[in-house]
C-alpha cells in the first residue's frame, strides 16, 4: 500500500469512451485504473483513508464494480464485506429495493441478515451519475437499520446530480475524481 506516495492523477487514468453505451454519453472506465496494480492500490488506500479508526464493520458494494473496489477497501479497513446485488443472484432470503434506470427500471437485494442494527457501513461503487442504484442501496441499509457512515465512489458526475440524491437522505458523498458531463 502507498501510504506516502505523490498524489496520483486519477481522472488521467480513466478511460472516456465517447456515444457508449448510447450517442452522446460519455462512459467513463475505471477497468484502466484498476488494472494498473499501484494506481489500484493508491484509489483503494485514498478511498478509505478518512474512515481509519471509525469502527467500519461493513462495505457494502454495488453489483459490479463496486464488488471489486469494496473487496479490497474491507481488507483494508478490517470489516466485512456485504454485496448488494442485482435480482436473482443472491441465494438466501433478501430485501430488494427497486430504481429506475435510464431505460427501464431494475432492483437491488440484500441479504436480511447482512447489516445489524446500527452497524457502521460503508456504501462504494465505481461511479455515481444520476443515483438511482445508490439511492436503492442505502434504502436497503436502512431497511437492516444499519448506520451509513459514508457513500464513497472513484469517480462523480455532478451535473447529472446523482450525489445530491443521497445528500438529500443525509449521506455524506466522497469521490477521488469529478467528470463534467455526462
Amino acid at each position: 500500500m502507498q501510504r506516502n506516495s505523490p498524489r496520483v492523477d486519477y481522472k488521467a487514468r480513466i478511460r472516456t469512451i465517447p456515444d457508449y453505451p448510447a450517442k452522446g454519453i460519455m462512459f467513463r472506465d475505471v477497468t484502466t485504473l484498476m488494472s494498473d496494480a499501484d494506481t489500484f492500490a493508491s484509489a483503494v488506500e485514498e478511498m478509505c483513508r478518512p474512515f481509519e479508526g471509525q469502527g467500519i464493520s461493513k462495505v457494502a458494494g454495488i453489483d459490479a464494480r463496486g464488488f471489486i473496489l469494496g473487496g479490497a477497501m474491507a481488507v483494508r479497513l478490517g470489516a466485512g464485506f456485504l454485496p448488494l446485488r442485482k435480482p436473482g443472484k443472491l441465494p438466501y432470503e433478501t430485501w430488494s429495493v427497486p430504481y429506475e434506470l435510464e431505460y427501464g427500471s431494475d432492483a437491488l437485494h440484500m441479504h436480511v441478515d447482512g447489516v445489524s442494527k446500527g452497524e457502521k457501513v460503508l456504501l462504494v461503487d465505481d461511479l455515481i451519475a444520476t443515483g438511482g442504484t445508490a439511492e436503492a442501496g442505502a434504502k436497503l441499509l436502512r431497511q437492516g437499520e444499519a448506520e451509513i457512515v459514508a457513500a464513497v465512489f472513484l469517480v462523480d458526475l455532478p451535473d447529472l446530480h446523482g450525489a445530491d440524491r443521497l445528500r438529500n437522505l443525509g449521506i455524506d458523498v466522497r469521490a477521488l475524481v469529478t467528470f463534467e458531463g455526462h
